[in-house]
């Protein structure tokens, strides 16, 4: 098998820069087809510009992103993709099954939107009006916009920010559900418990990869046995980049 063919993304040598701010400064990394990857750093590593470059929304200054076999950015990989931003991308004054309806019909889907508000436990509310919901309820019906088109690769920016303990475990329960089915996941977190659940895991810095593993590949390499003292001893080996955004 070819790598394109079993990677779901490949990222080569990728920089961007705001300004005189470097977000990516030359990073390098593939994702497999069906797995869960974690992009792990703290806020302002650049992991949301990198997501940014993956899904097409942010241009690389020089290097490549590839995309399910397609450089991009490429407007027909999109329907492909599912993207959960930080920020809810809902219209508050529609209500959730407005909202999943319009997401669903931009995407070039007929059905599916039943099934999947009832996969993010919303189908009860799914005439809710969105600006009446918790904030635990939006992220779901933000995760359903990201899904109700069924994309092979799945994008989460920071998807359980603000989330309370139990809802986060729901949320990576259903992340797990996801994958068996051969779903591509990339979710970034400054979260350590949270990297724990991905198969395989990049730790970001200054917009450069510090090391790329499993969780016990990277507490191996570092000679610790917390993921956390791996990132930070794993990161004090690296020189400070100019900057980099969030």
């Amino acid at each position: 098998m070819s790598q394109t063919t079993q990677n779901a993304v490949e990222v080569h040598d990728v920089v961007k820069s705001f300004g005189h701010l470097r977000a990516l400064d030359g990073i390098s990394l593939s994702v497999r087809r069906g797995e869960i990857y974690g992009l792990l750093g703290p806020n302002g590593a650049g992991k949301t510009t990198l997501i940014r470059a993956i899904v097409g929304l942010a241009r690389p200054d020089s290097g490549t992103v590839t995309v399910l076999g397609r450089r991009m950015p490429e407007l027909a990989v999109l329907s492909r993709i599912g993207y959960m931003t930080q920020a809810a991308a809902l219209y508050p004054d529609l209500s959730v099954e407005e909202n999943v309806r319009f997401f669903a019909t931009i995407n070039g889907a007929r059905d599916g939107v039943d099934d999947v508000l009832r996969f993010v436990d919303l189908y009860d509310r799914r005439r809710s009006v969105v600006s009446t919901l918790s904030g635990g309820m939006r992220t779901r019906a933000s995760m359903a916009c990201a899904l109700v088109h069924q994309p092979e690769l799945l994008l989460l920016d920071e998807p359980t920010v603000g989330v309370d303990p139990q809802l986060r475990a729901q949320l990576w329960d259903r992340f797990q559900q996801m994958a068996a089915s051969g779903t591509t996941i990339i979710v970034s977190s400054h979260v350590m418990d949270e990297a724990e659940r991905t198969q395989r895991l990049g730790l970001i810095l200054f917009g450069k990869l510090l090391a790329e593993g499993s969780a016990n590949d990277l507490r191996r390499r570092a000679g610790v046995d917390r993921l956390e003292d791996a990132f930070l001893k794993l990161s004090a080996q690296t020189p400070h980049a100019v900057g980099d955004d969030a």
